[in-house]
């Protein structure tokens, strides 16, 4: 199977090492907005061209890994080469997610091809936690922790406030109410409750920091229903104390079961991870598999994770999996 890169930062290194570990795909393309010749792959021997010549190497590629510079880029970039690709991203703005999906989903069913859209791991392995735990536990309650980690979404927010040289945020659980949950108490909690926000912003010099605080706390679908810190240090400092990209959470369902619901439960899945794209990166080519697959199969137009039957995702056969797996 042959995998497209296109954007080369964080998220498109990760990719490509996902996909060196992966023996049934190779690199084929990097597609990139920096000039192609400033690129240096750990692969050798890969084409790095420019995003905008793209469309002329539609039939290098079997799927295209989106790995756009923000949350920004997705929206506008995947249904445009939806057009030309089957594509994967990861997108993760939750509120735009079904605006998204339909203007990708009328690309790829135009094109015959498989789009998968907000795969990574929230959304993504997240999501699927949240479904079956719904399933099994239908009488019961929700509850997400992110965190303690970087944002990679909201640190990109940061940096997109005018004034800001540099940035980064870190999501933080509540413990108290984390533990409630875990402990089977059922509480109701508000958004602001689960979860604080901490920033940490280089502004460029001049700059007027209060209006940058404002701004950033005032941020809706980032920042406005939290309560939220922000920190202003030297670009020294941010490189020095901040320079990881840790991340993780915790996906609960508590429920009942028993004929008069005398039983409590609880489903927990958590994620620790030293690098969030890094990680990321693994969960996009294991479903990249899975769109190469279904594409071949005629299904075509937009997907998520909760359309994805598991063995899709597998390089081992149907008989390996159940010998091993099952």
């Amino acid at each position: 199977m042959k995998i497209g890169i296109l954007g080369y930062g964080n998220l498109g290194k990760g990719v490509e090492c996902a996909v060196k570990n992966s023996a049934d795909m190779e690199l084929a393309a990097v597609f990139t907005r920096r000039d192609p010749a400033s690129v240096k792959l750990l692969t050798s021997g890969v084409p790095v061209y420019s995003v905008n010549d793209a469309k002329k190497y539609k039939d290098q590629v079997d799927v295209l890994v989106i790995c756009g510079g923000s949350a920004t880029d997705l929206p506008k970039q995947t249904p445009e080469y939806a057009e030309y690709f089957n594509v994967i991203d990861s997108f993760d703005t939750h509120a735009r997610i079904p605006e998204h999906f339909a203007n990708v989903d009328k690309a790829a069913k135009n094109s015959k091809h498989t789009a998968l859209i907000s795969c990574g791991w929230d959304p993504g392995m997240f999501s699927l936690a949240r479904l079956y735990a719904n399933c099994i536990l239908p009488d019961g309650n929700d509850y997400t922790f992110w965190g303690k980690g970087v944002s990679q979404g909201h640190s990109d927010a940061i940096r997109r406030v005018e004034g800001v040289k540099n940035g980064k945020q870190y999501t933080i659980p509540v413990q108290s109410a984390l533990e409630a949950v875990r402990a089977g108490k059922n509480p109701e909690l508000t958004t602001r409750q689960k979860h604080t926000r901490e920033c940490f912003v280089v502004a460029e010099e001049g700059a007027d920091k209060a209006k940058i605080e404002k701004q950033i706390k005032e941020m809706p679908n980032y920042f406005a229903d939290y309560d939220t810190t922000v920190h202003f240090i030297s670009e020294e400092e941010l490189a020095r104390d901040h320079a990881g990209i840790p991340h993780g959470g915790f996906v609960f369902r508590t429920g009942k079961t028993g004929w008069n619901k005398e039983y409590n439960n609880v489903i927990e899945y958590s994620l620790k991870l030293d690098s969030n794209p890094a990680f990321t990166s693994s969960v996009l080519i294991a479903y990249a598999r899975a769109v190469y697959r279904m594409n071949k199969e005629g299904l075509t137009g937009c997907k998520t994770v909760f359309d994805v039957a598991p063995a899709y995702l597998s390089p081992l056969s149907g008989e390996e999996i159940r010998a091993h797996l099952l």
